[in-house]
């Protein structure tokens, strides 16, 4: 007899710098291929903005200052037989880049900066485009303008 599949709670974060939000193309299922927030697994004792700001460090090599909860997301897939498969809760943070630049690895095969308005022109994973804008109402005034 087999677990039953229980949701798994993951962070993710919208880092922006001179209103761009930093955008990873995955390199792994679930959505390879797609572009995606840099984010993953909330770790044991880890609080999900913690979360949020390690899995930016580790999947893309920037540090980023998490401002506050932008989204909550649930992925849900179902087999062919209807049965549950996976359960991904997604918290999506808005945050702002405080240092370094962004590097490719395993997790991210490709990084872009873009304006929020051209990401829902991506391939994106569901819900992307959403996301980004409601991160961008959580923005210090100047960070979401300053274009320099």
């Amino acid at each position: 007899m087999t677990e039953p599949v229980r949701p798994t709670l993951a962070a993710s974060a919208a880092v922006f710098r001179d209103g761009r939000v930093l955008l990873a193309r995955r390199g792994f299922h679930p959505g390879l291929g797609l572009w995606s927030l840099p984010g993953g697994r909330v770790e044991p004792g880890e609080t999900v903005a913690q979360a949020a700001a390690r899995e930016v460090m580790e999947e893309v090599q920037v540090t980023a200052r998490v401002l506050g909860v932008a989204a909550v997301l649930d992925f849900i897939t179902m087999d062919d037989a209807g049965l549950l498969r996976s359960h991904f809760v997604v918290i999506a943070h808005a945050a702002l880049w405080q240092r370094g630049e962004p590097q490719v690895g395993e997790e991210a095969t490709e990084i872009g900066w873009f304006l929020p308005e051209e990401v829902a022109g991506l391939a994106t994973t569901r819900g992307l485009s959403d996301v980004v804008f409601k991160a961008a109402t959580l923005l210090p005034t100047s960070a979401a303008t300053d274009v320099s």
